[in-house]
């Protein structure tokens, strides 16, 4: 399916500058492309060296976390939670430390470390599934949070943006702190209501408002 969306996509690139040289006379269009084509080859190569080291040292402190225990007590403090949001799910089971870890590694931005714990937690998320060919609700939870996971601190976006030559790279912070919020929001109440969970309870609702406060006291840190 990828290589068609790319095939598809150089071939539009293609129709695109054909009809400017045609019908604009554009006649050095082609070496525009050519010339892009390299610059932007160079730029993405100049991109993944510099997330190499960045990505390393988070999956390393992943990897030592969980060595150490660190996702398994982590795991303990947000089981109440999950066993509201994924009740399918037995208590104890490995998929909510998969699930932990991936939405921790969303929360700080790592994108690229992310997709590896998200792949492991919907593998042991699947261990529960009675019709493999079908999702079940909380892989379907799974892959709402993690595709609109709220991030506190937007690591390779920084990255991105200081390898740009932004002034300031952090200055995106508060945007996109609210409006992945506002994303994550949107979509546990949107598909707690159609899996009918019961969200509106003690529990949840403790763990809003305590996730609430952090928010709070990282905008206001970040205003100051």
């Amino acid at each position: 399916m990828l290589a068609h969306v790319w095939f598809s996509l150089f071939l539009l690139a293609f129709i695109a500058s054909l009809i400017q040289w045609v019908f604009f006379g554009q006649s050095d269009i082609f070496a525009e492309v050519i010339n892009a084509t390299f610059e932007m080859a160079k730029l993405g190569a100049e991109i993944a060296i510099g997330l190499i080291g960045v990505l390393c040292l988070w999956l390393g402190f992943f990897k030592i976390a969980e060595e150490a225990g660190v996702i398994r007590h982590l795991s303990r403090v947000l089981a109440p939670l999950f066993r509201k949001l994924m009740p399918e799910v037995p208590a104890g089971h490995p998929a909510i430390g998969s699930v932990t870890m991936n939405l921790g590694a969303n929360m700080l931005g790592l994108d690229n470390a992310a997709t590896p714990l998200g792949l492991k937690a919907m593998r042991d998320l699947q261990s529960l599934n009675r019709v493999p060919e079908q999702a079940t609700n909380p892989q379907i939870l799974f892959l709402v949070l993690n595709t609109s996971s709220v991030t506190l601190l937007p690591v390779t976006v920084f990255l991105f943006r200081a390898q740009q030559g932004a002034q300031d790279p952090a200055l995106v912070f508060i945007p996109i702190l609210l409006a992945t919020t506002a994303s994550t929001l949107a979509g546990l109440l949107l598909t707690s209501m159609i899996q009918k969970l019961a969200i509106w309870n003690r529990v949840v609702l403790s763990y809003a408002a305590s996730f609430a406060l952090v928010l709070a006291g990282l905008d206001r840190k970040s205003v100051v």
